[in-house]
């Protein structure tokens, strides 16, 4: 799963995006291209599942920092892209230390992440990352003073209990590791509380640039430390995770351009698909039933919890 970059923007204006431009008869101008908008969505997120699947492999023989560092490479490639093309304006920034925490928060998930999925299978640990809208609710409610109404509160606790049928804590079942990635979850949770307060003054490529430079440069600092020089076959993988990183970045970017944020972030959830496809491929792992079924409970919860803030932005109820 994607724990860095500019996918936790687009995915904090669920709650937070105007409704789209409507024609005379109130039907949404941008309806047209949900289509594109879905497939866009699906491609980000194989790719990103093709990410952390090379992520994963690589963490046998090589540190997780230059692992990071090199899938970051990707956003910093892009944020000198929009630098180029939007001059040095797009440094203007109306919260600099929020948006260089956010850096900070980002580099910490991601980290976290691929250090957790080197212990635990690829479907159970994304299945854990599935917890993060859940603690953006309550982040959202005691930090930013959202309202939650009870069945809100109600599909959190459930979220919680899906994630602990996942983990099995005290069953010695799933790697301890998998904590890491609940603790990845809750960075990622933060960053998207730090993305819905950007948003009303800083502009998504201003946020995308900074926390990839933010990002590349704590990540730079340890990097001598744990550098190990990758063989052939893994410069092929690194270069391929650089790149598909960036390119899937462009894809949930462009997503949330073209259609409603409510018809988009669903799709987040095809990850499991995703990540037990590369799992049983790759390392010929497959999700339990225990994991099937907390993994069914976090979905089922998300998508319910989608639902009511759709409802709540527009009104219904």
């Amino acid at each position: 799963m994607c724990l860095m970059g500019g996918r936790s923007k687009g995915a904090s204006k669920i709650a937070t995006s105007a409704n789209p431009p409507e024609t005379p008869s109130g039907v949404p101008t941008r309806r047209s291209e949900s289509g594109k908008g879905v497939l866009l969505m699906l491609l980000g997120m194989f790719l990103f599942a093709a990410v952390d699947t090379g992520a994963k492999f690589l963490t046998a023989e090589l540190h997780p920092i230059q692992i990071t560092w090199t899938r970051q490479l990707g956003l910093l490639a892009g944020a000198f892209f929009l630098i180029a093309y939007h001059g040095r304006t797009i440094l203007r920034t109306s919260h600099p230390k929020l948006q260089v925490l956010r850096g900070c928060v980002a580099v910490g998930s991601a980290t976290l992440f691929i250090v957790g999925v080197s212990y635990v299978p690829l479907a159970d640990a994304v299945a854990v990352t599935f917890v993060a809208p859940f603690i953006v609710t309550l982040l959202a409610a005691f930090i930013l003073r959202e309202p939650v109404g009870m069945r809100r509160w109600i599909a959190v606790f459930l979220g919680f209990v899906g994630t602990l049928i996942v983990i099995r804590p005290g069953m010695s079942v799933i790697h301890p590791a998998a904590f890491l990635i609940v603790i990845a979850a809750a960075f990622f949770a933060v960053r998207q509380i730090i993305s819905r307060a950007l948003s009303d003054t800083d502009k998504t490529a201003t946020t995308i640039v900074y926390t990839a430079i933010v990002g590349s440069a704590l990540l730079t600092l340890p990097l001598p430390f744990v550098w190990i020089t990758p063989d052939s076959q893994q410069v092929i993988i690194l270069v391929g995770i650089a790149a598909l990183a960036g390119v899937a970045e462009v894809c949930v970017i462009k997503a949330f351009e073209v259609a409603m944020a409510v018809v988009i972030a669903p799709i987040h959830y095809s990850m499991m698909i995703w990540g037990t496809f590369y799992g049983f491929v790759v390392f010929g792992q497959l999700p339990d039933m225990w994991t099937v079924i907390g993994a069914a409970v976090i979905i089922s919860t998300g998508l319910y919890t989608l639902r009511r803030e759709y409802l709540i932005s527009h009104g219904r109820v």
